[in-house]
């Protein structure tokens, strides 16, 4: 298994990563927000405060 972020086999203690530095690198990545997942919008997710969902029920 190699280093997703520069691709060197990995370290057992800091796996998958190779190093402390990589494993630093992609944490800092989840928190810029540079990795996401994404979500559909729907008009439920829009009004949070809104107890009926899509099908009209509550």
């Amino acid at each position: 298994m190699s280093c997703p972020i520069c691709k060197k086999p990995t370290d057992p203690t800091y796996r998958p990563f190779c190093s402390r530095r990589c494993a630093d690198v992609d944490l800092a990545r989840w928190f810029r927000e540079d990795y996401t997942i994404p979500v559909p919008l729907t008009q439920q997710d829009d009004d949070p405060s809104d107890p009926v969902g899509d099908d009209g029920q509550t």
